[in-house]
């Protein structure tokens, strides 16, 4: 049983739900800029070694899995993430 309160106890179930990609992703966002520096799912792609559907897959898991810790929209022709990995 995980000791906590049910959000905390949510929230750490939900993050044992990440797979080593998405948890390796979002610390990736966490630790980037990308509200300033327009994200780019290609670089991202590289930067992992994966290929783009992969990327998108893992921002889309990431979305319903932590919901609470990644926020993606659309300002100035161009896609911002921002992301937190503390749970």
């Amino acid at each position: 049983m995980i000791a906590g309160s049910p959000q905390k106890q949510a929230k750490d179930m939900a993050a044992a739900d990440l797979n080593e990609f998405e948890t390796r992703l979002l610390k990736w966002l966490a630790a980037s800029d990308f509200e300033e520096v327009p994200w780019s799912t290609k670089r991202a792609a590289e930067a992992f070694k994966v290929d783009e559907k992969s990327v998108y897959e893992a921002l889309s898991a990431l979305t319903v899995k932590v919901p609470h810790n990644i926020q993606i929209y659309y300002e100035d022709s161009a896609i911002r993430i921002v992301a937190s990995d503390e749970f």
